[in-house]
């Protein structure tokens, strides 16, 4: 049995955990004539999730004072449906960060309000089953809440979703994406040219982008390469310059030390796109 510490509507009650201290159970129901102070018993709850930071307790009972009962449920059976998907428990942030997100976004919608994500495709090549996940999902979401969700709107989900995953601030995660996006433009300025986004050469670059960043980021560092790099400076000084341009962006961004053997893999990439591009040409 646990102790209620606060009921925060009819099917949410936040109660005293022997091991977890204080936890949030979920049930439809369960609040309905509790007080603080009464037992209840954890079995009758269809799910219950530690919310440990106290900031994070305060952000999700602030947001129930806003958010629906019925929206509450379905984000409930929302993220619910992410876990069997991933077969995962998810961080319990993501009953904040995601369900706060979702409620705006309805509302935006409701109004008649875009949803711009100008980093929708490079979200999806650098997350392909989180975003598969959320493109499900997420039309699921809007049969029950009533609204068509945008396709620009799967690409934040996702995001909510990897990090989630990974137990990864979302900012960081949000960041980089956002960066992998800048350095494509910075290629295409410098190249003087559109790639296509359906190239597989494109998809293989921003994947690797995105995993250079999290190596560098987390200073997993690649072998060294100078033999290799030495010959591709030789045969792709264009393109070996310009790696070096995005290294530096990277190094200032992350406040890390980019590996000089990250030139030889970025130079191999840029040099495929402009092999491609040149063929087709």
């Amino acid at each position: 049995m646990l102790s209620v510490t606060k009921v925060l509507n009819n099917n949410v009650v936040i109660a005293n955990h022997e091991a977890y201290e204080e936890v949030v159970l979920i049930g439809k129901g369960l609040g309905f004539g509790k007080k603080p102070g009464d037992e209840i018993a954890g079995t009758q709850a269809e799910k219950f999730f530690v919310l440990k930071d106290q900031a994070e307790q305060e952000q999700y009972m602030s947001l129930l004072e806003y958010v629906e009962e019925d929206f509450i449920g379905v984000m409930n059976e929302f993220i619910d449906k992410l876990e069997d998907r991933f077969g995962a428990r998810l961080n319990e942030h993501i009953h904040v960060g995601l369900t706060d997100h979702l409620h705006f976004a309805v509302k935006r919608i409701q109004q008649g309000q875009g949803i711009n994500n100008p980093f929708l495709q490079e979200t999806e090549l650098a997350y392909p089953q989180e975003y598969a996940v959320a493109t499900e999902l997420t039309e699921w979401f809007g049969h029950q809440v009533g609204v068509r969700i945008p396709a620009g709107e799967i690409g934040f989900i996702t995001l909510h979703i990897h990090s989630a995953l990974t137990n990864r601030n979302l900012a960081e995660v949000n960041r980089h994406t956002q960066m992998v996006g800048e350095l494509v433009d910075i290629i295409e300025e410098n190249l003087a040219m559109q790639i296509d986004r359906r190239d597989m050469n494109y998809l293989r670059l921003v994947r690797h982008l995105h995993h250079a960043i999290e190596r560098i980021q987390f200073e997993n560092y690649v072998e060294n390469q100078d033999a290799l790099k030495d010959v591709l400076q030789q045969q792709y000084p264009v393109c070996y310059n310009l790696s070096w341009k995005l290294m530096k962006v990277m190094q200032r961004r992350l406040k890390k030390a980019v590996p000089d053997a990250e030139a030889v893999y970025l130079t191999l990439h840029l040099q495929r796109i402009v092999d491609n591009v040149r063929k087709i040409n």
